[in-house]
């Protein structure tokens, strides 16, 4: 589970930050993610939409450890991000578009490291590595260095790193951007598989497709701002448009008045 209480994260600006924000711009900070507040239940899919730098990643950051929160409180299986980071880390998968994975090495020897990394016992590790290589066709390409492959192809890899633990908590951040149809497709399935685990999921995205396939739980978030939160099947009843689309773009068209 995860549950998020009065989440906030500020950024102190550059001077040539400061910039770019233009001349309009008068402050020396910004506000990435304003006073928001949900939670995440085991079983489902919990989705956060928003166009790209509504705070969507910046959320999933904190709630991986990686960035402290300004204010709020963040707590992942029952375990504070910031007082017990490390407990967090061990319950926790975090799959990304961007794999950050080492080009010399291969993915044997990447998802052997990891594993030890989370003291998995060698023969747990192996096994569990065959069956996620089985699923996402990583054999063919087991013993080839990284640094020749595809973006789908580390993407495959990147999904083993992410789940060779067994997390009980995922985090999937746009995890299918850029990506051929089949790896997203993969990708898609792996989400439905944890959801059938019974693990926490939550999973950013502004592809409504995916929304449409995934979603049990939906927070929309819009200039750091939570401007819906709740159940799918309610959103959907309760659209004013006919689409996902039009709806989205109607919700952010009346946030932008209100805030502007």
């Amino acid at each position: 589970m995860i549950e998020i209480s009065n989440l906030s994260k500020t950024f102190a600006l550059s001077k040539a930050q400061r910039k770019e924000m233009g001349s309009d711009f008068k402050g020396k900070t910004v506000d990435a993610v304003k006073n928001i507040s949900f939670n995440c239940q085991p079983g489902r899919v919990f989705t956060l939409l928003g166009p790209n730098g509504a705070g969507k990643t910046t959320t999933l950051r904190m709630i991986a450890t990686i960035l402290k929160p300004s204010a709020g409180n963040i707590s992942v299986a029952g375990f504070d991000t910031v007082t017990h980071g490390i407990e967090v880390r061990r319950r926790l998968g975090f799959l990304t578009g961007s794999t950050g994975l080492y080009d010399r090495l291969t993915p044997h020897e990447v998802i052997n490291y990891f594993g030890r990394l989370n003291n998995m016992e060698p023969a747990i590790l192996e096994k569990r590595k065959n069956e996620l290589f089985d699923l996402l066709g990583v054999h063919e390409f087991a013993n080839r260095r990284i640094g020749k492959f595809s973006t789908g192809m580390k993407q495959k890899v990147s999904i083993v790193r992410t789940m060779i633990h067994d997390p009980e908590v995922v985090v999937f951040d746009e995890p299918t951007a850029g990506l051929d149809v089949i790896t997203a497709k993969s990708i898609i399935e792996l989400i439905r598989n944890c959801r059938a685990q019974q693990k926490t999921v939550i999973f950013s995205t502004h592809i409504m497709s995916e929304v449409n396939m995934l979603a049990d739980d939906l927070a929309i978030i819009h200039k750091g701002d939570l401007v819906y939160n709740g159940l799918f099947t309610t959103f959907k009843s309760s659209m004013q448009e006919a689409t996902l689309e039009d709806e989205f773009i109607r919700i952010a068209t009346e946030h932008e008045m209100k805030t502007a």
